[in-house]
Formats: C-alpha cells, structure tokens, sequence
C-alpha cells in the first residue's frame, strides 16, 4: 500500500483510530526487516504527514512538534512538568505550521515524538542529537545510552521522518512542482537566565534569499524584534533539515523561529498564522519575481 507515494509497511491501531486530515503511517526505511524496539504497536509512527498532496509551493515541516515520549522509554526518567517546558519540544510551534497548511492548502509534516528521544533537526551521532543535558536540566534516560540504542531511535524516529519529507519532496521535483520549504519552530524567551528580545527570527546557511525578503518585509512593522540568524543560525554540523532537504536539493527555504510567549496560547497561534500567511505570501511573491 502507499499513501502520498510513501510505501506504508507498519500501522499500528493508533492509525486506524485517527480520522482525516490526519495521517499516521510509517516507512520502508529501516523497519522491514527489523522488530520494532522503540514504539510500541498502539503508539503513533514518527511523524505526521498532513496534505501530502498539498497543491500549494509552500512545504511545511515541524521539527519538535511534540513532547510524546514512548512508552518504552519511561519518560526518560523527568517528570510532567519537566516534559511541559521548552526542552521537550518547541512549544507551539505544530499549531501555527498546521494552521499555515490549512490557510495554503500546503503539506506539513511533523514529528511525532519529543527531540529528546532523538532531535530530528540535528545531524544523527553529533551532540546533541541525544541530549544528555538541556538547559540546565540532566535527562537520565540518556544518560548511558549505547550505540544499539541510539541507533535504534534513529532507526525507528529520525529516519522515517526525514524519509517523509524526502519522498514527498522528490515527487514533487519529479512532477515539476515548485517548492518553498519552510520549517516552523519556536525558542525559548529565557534560556540559561538570558533574555531574548526577539519576536521572531530567521534562520539559514548558504541560502539567505528567502530570509533576507523575509527580514525586509518585518522591517517595516515597528512593534517587532526581528532576528537574522537570532536567536539560531544553521550550520552543517549542527543542524539537518534545512541542509539536507533545502540545500542540498537547492531549492529555495528558510527557518522561522517564533518566540514561545508569543504563540503558547490559541489566540496566539491564531495572530502569528494570519500575520505569516501574509508575509510568507509577499515573499514568495518576491521570490517568484
């Protein structure tokens, strides 16, 4: 079976149990010829694909979308509140691209479980992609992990979500469709005690272009504090999808990172979706001219 042109080999019940627009479903990546050590059968696959045939250029992604850790894991030893903060996840950060995909009718896919299972927007072996420390707070289920069990997160989480985007991004190259890649995530407004006075940021490597048009639009709104490359840059070393989906399949992209206070709430998240539809929407026009 395939959905979106992605071979589907594993549905747990949790699949069957979702109603449109919303598809779990997971890949031929790693997991044909291997049990499953990670998630169990009634838990979500890694990501979640949302209008994968999208007809919109833009393509969304979430990288930390979601605090979920598997049941296997033992909640990596913290505790709820823990598990709440910024270390697990970019705190509505799913919300507003989701909300961009229905306003665009583009295709978003997140992950599904927490960055600190496995950070999906990290190089896999490199620190952190599994951290063993986040702001200031030790994660004792990382502690003495072995290479079979990093592996096994990769194998099982990283993977087939990157292999989502890549599947679907090939098929649109393929079909000649235009493509603006666009990664949603969120920052903490204090990070080990330093405040961050940006509203938003923008974040890129070798391509500046979409940032850059994206920086001159904010310009003109005096109530905001735009970052370039703030509070995060990207680099090969340490970052992963926008290198390896944008980059280095050069088309154009661009990371945006929005303030957690601003977007914890749904009024929030509501504002910040209209104010990037229209600002994304003149960019593209920009880029496309």
């Amino acid at each position: 079976m395939t959905v979106f042109g992605v071979t589907v080999i594993y549905l747990p019940a949790y699949y069957r149990r979702r109603e449109p627009p919303f598809q779990y479903y997971s890949l031929a990546f790693d997991l044909l010829d291997k049990q499953l050590k990670i998630l169990g059968v009634n838990e979500p696959p890694a990501f979640l694909a949302e209008r994968g045939d999208g007809s919109s250029p833009f393509f969304f992604t979430c990288d930390h979308a979601s605090n979920r850790i598997p049941a296997s894991l033992n909640n990596l030893g913290l505790g709820e509140a823990d598990l709440q903060r910024h270390i697990a996840w970019d705190i509505g950060a799913a919300e507003v691209a989701r909300g961009l995909s229905e306003r665009f009718g583009a295709t978003c896919v997140e992950q599904a479980y927490s960055r600190l299972v496995i950070d999906c927007n990290r190089p896999t072996g490199v620190h952190p992609s599994i951290a063993t420390v986040s702001d200031n707070t030790e994660i004792p289920g990382n502690m003495s992990l072995d290479a079979d069990q990093a592996s096994s997160r990769a194998g099982e989480i990283f993977h087939p979500y990157h292999d989502c985007i890549g599947r679907l991004l090939d098929a649109r190259a393929e079909a000649g469709r235009p493509t603006l890649l666009v990664a949603v995530h969120s920052f903490t407004p204090v990070y080990e005690g330093v405040s961050r006075p940006w509203h938003i940021g923008f974040a890129y490597h070798n391509y500046p272009r979409m940032a850059r048009i994206m920086i001159e639009i904010l310009a003109r709104e005096a109530d905001l504090c735009v970052g370039d490359n703030e509070p995060y840059s990207i680099s090969d070393g340490t970052d992963y999808t926008m290198v390896a989906h944008g980059e280095k399949r050069a088309i154009p992209h661009v990371q945006i990172e929005l303030r957690q206070d601003l977007i914890d709430t749904k009024a929030g998240q509501a504002e910040w979706v209209e104010r990037l539809e229209v600002i994304l929407s003149e960019g593209h026009a920009v880029l496309a001219g």
